[in-house]
């Protein structure tokens, strides 16, 4: 599923992502378009294009992902793309694996994504948690790793079927490099693909793919809406003084397995 930003006011807890988009106006700088609606809880994946750059190929693409170490909120594989001859430019921007960037920069390097049409792309692959949980449950499973994969060739798929002739790819390693690239280089012949690890530090493109992936992932999860708290939730009620409802980073912990706030029992953001 395919999604593109709505043009409407934003009042949902994300709205902070936000700069009061309503009407016809344009979001302002500090918008996460891969937000599609941050109104209602994010119970289906979805996929984020930016719009097609302009300049003339053949493009790189790198390949990068946020939230596969938490057990908590969605799994977001980014790509960005850019013209092989603006490697020089983009190696001036500032990108980096988003991990050692504060969330100030990476914000700010989000809108250096947007702010070069004609040469920069990005998009992202938002798994849900349901569907991550889905996958591994049911028979045969699908694992996180072959979620990984489905995730990475349908993003290339879409920036091909978009038009964009791709040269080289580069994608951050999952496990053994060889394997996955032999898998892709199956998948799509004539793109050279380099699966290393470490590529967000090793490749600008890398690097940015990684800065889109984690900016989306954070705007969902800092204001995750619970789905078991809607009207007609399993967890919804009328009252108006009703408990205050677990925030992310508070009652919840960061996510990972190892943290002490972390246990089995969460409902529809766990994955």
């Amino acid at each position: 599923m395919a999604a593109s930003p709505t043009k409407r006011k934003r009042t949902g807890p994300l709205s902070k992502y936000f700069g009061g988009m309503a009407g016809d106006e344009e979001p302002e700088s500090n918008s996460v378009p891969s937000i599609v609606d941050p109104s209602v809880p994010l119970t289906a994946s979805y996929t984020y294009h930016s719009p097609c750059p302009t300049t003339p190929g053949p493009y790189i693409l790198g390949v990068d992902e946020a939230g596969r170490g938490p057990v908590l909120g969605p799994l977001v594989y980014g790509v960005a793309y850019c013209p092989a001859s603006y490697q020089d430019d983009l190696d001036k921007l500032g990108f980096a694996d988003s991990k050692t960037l504060t969330a100030a920069t990476r914000s700010t390097l989000l809108d250096t994504l947007c702010s070069d049409p004609s040469n920069l792309a990005w998009s992202v692959r938002v798994l849900c948690p349901q569907a991550i949980s889905s996958g591994m449950l049911r028979r045969p499973p699908t694992n996180l790793n072959r979620q990984s994969e489905q995730a990475t060739v349908l993003l290339i798929r879409e920036v091909l079927d978009r038009g964009m002739e791709l040269s080289e790819v580069y994608v951050d390693a999952l496990g053994p490099t060889k394997p996955y690239e032999a898998y892709l280089s199956s998948q799509f012949p004539g793109i050279n693909f380099t699966v290393t690890a470490k590529a967000d530090s090793k490749f600008k493109i890398v690097g940015a793919a990684s800065v889109a992936a984690k900016v989306t992932r954070d705007a969902w999860v800092e204001g995750w809406m619970f789905e078991e708290h809607q009207p007609g939730g399993k967890l919804s009620d009328d009252t108006e003084n009703q408990q205050e409802k677990p925030r992310w980073g508070t009652q919840l912990g960061s996510g990972y397995p190892s943290g002490s706030i972390c246990s089995f029992g969460f409902p529809e953001l766990g994955n």
